[in-house]
């Protein structure tokens, strides 16, 4: 009897290897074509297809925990995971309620050069990349452009007015960031026109700056304005004043600057942050007229509510195509106007579209 019963139980071993190797073989991941990287794809087949409800498990490491993603449908023939991150190596593991378990081989994710899901915002950004190229090239072709003359600029001439009826100098601070800062360069661009007005009524500008490597551009941009004048022998390179690339402490040198020199225009023109109320509240205090232009959205409530007169936002870049009058800038400018103009026609498009029911449209253009 003893040895019938171990007969048996090794026959009853065989016949059931056969169905946990095949079991080991029924899951398979893979790497999702075309997206970020960020989702794989678990497939089944052989008995896994043929059970009532089928538990998908996640794990880094095989011998670790496994997480629960999903309960799926057999017959939906796989799932796809998502939300994962780039480069890790993932384990799946799918059990029925029959008892059937496989787990795969491990899979990394990775993004694809091109995401489909994407491919809107790649259109999107071909079209303005156009527009730019043939507006500068028109532009540097001769083709003439209106660009509105910003209020702006006619404050800063009126500061620089007032600064020589009183011989007093001119400041200049092109903010705090280094020239890799697009503020930055537009800065510069007017400092270029300032200096020219500057040397035009023979009126000192003291520009003081926080970044080593902004003092050469920042030198040559009023040597040129002063050479544009025609007044090149009042370039004065001491009035270019390296300060220090600490924050508060070049704060405090402007406004050392300010109390000492006696400033009558003081003009802020590029990227700030903190400083920004100390510098214009200190420029107030001393009766300068101030004008004041940034990018930084953060800061512009200080310097409309310490200031003359501010340059908001863009209106600092479109300033300096204005003044430089350089195709690059221009064909910029008008590219942008562009730009915005296809985007008022696409809102209400959008509007009118979904009102009506066609939601197609708006899901076209939903970045994901």
């Amino acid at each position: 009897m003893t040895n019938r019963f171990g007969f048996w139980l090794f026959v009853s071993a065989l016949v059931m290897l056969p169905v946990r190797c095949l079991a080991v073989g029924l899951v398979s991941v893979d790497d999702v074509p075309g997206d970020d990287g960020t989702a794989l794809r678990v497939s089944w087949t052989g008995q896994l297809a043929l059970a009532d409800t089928l538990r998908i498990w996640r794990a880094t490491y095989p011998d670790t925990a496994w997480q629960e993603v999903a309960t799926v449908d057999p017959r939906q023939g796989g799932y796809t995971d998502t939300g994962l991150s780039i480069g890790s190596r993932y384990f799946y593991k799918v059990t029925s309620a029959s008892g059937l378990s496989a787990v795969s081989d491990p899979v990394q994710p990775r993004a694809s050069i091109l995401n489909r899901a994407r491919i809107n915002q790649l259109i999107i950004l071909a079209v303005f990349v156009a527009f730019v190229l043939v507006y500068i090239r028109l532009a540097a072709s001769g083709r003439k452009f209106f660009v509105r003359r910003i209020a702006g600029l006619s404050a800063i001439e009126e500061a620089i007015g007032r600064a020589t009826e009183m011989g007093k100098p001119i400041l200049y601070v092109p903010g705090i960031d280094d020239m890799d800062n697009i503020q930055t360069i537009a800065s510069m661009v007017i400092l270029k026109d300032v200096a020219r007005l500057a040397g035009t009524y023979e009126t000192p500008i003291i520009v003081p700056v926080c970044r080593p490597f902004v003092v050469p551009v920042a030198e040559e941009a009023v040597k040129q304005g002063f050479l544009h004048a025609g007044r090149p022998e009042f370039y004065n390179p001491n009035n270019i004043r390296y300060l220090s690339d600490e924050q508060f402490a070049f704060t405090a040198g402007i406004s050392g600057i300010m109390m000492r020199e006696g400033t009558a225009a003081n003009l802020y023109m590029g990227s700030f942050f903190a400083e920004s109320l100390i510098l214009a509240e200190t420029g107030f205090s001393t009766g300068a007229i101030q004008v004041a232009g940034t990018a930084n959205v953060h800061q512009l409530p200080f310097f409309v509510a310490a200031c003359d007169y501010t340059l908001i936002g863009e209106e600092l870049y479109a300033a300096s195509a204005y003044l430089s009058k350089e195709a690059k800038l221009l064909g910029t400018l008008k590219a942008s106007d562009l730009a915005k103009l296809v985007i008022l026609v696409l809102l209400v498009a959008g509007f009118i579209t979904e009102t009506a029911g066609f939601t197609a449209f708006a899901e076209w253009f939903t970045p994901r």
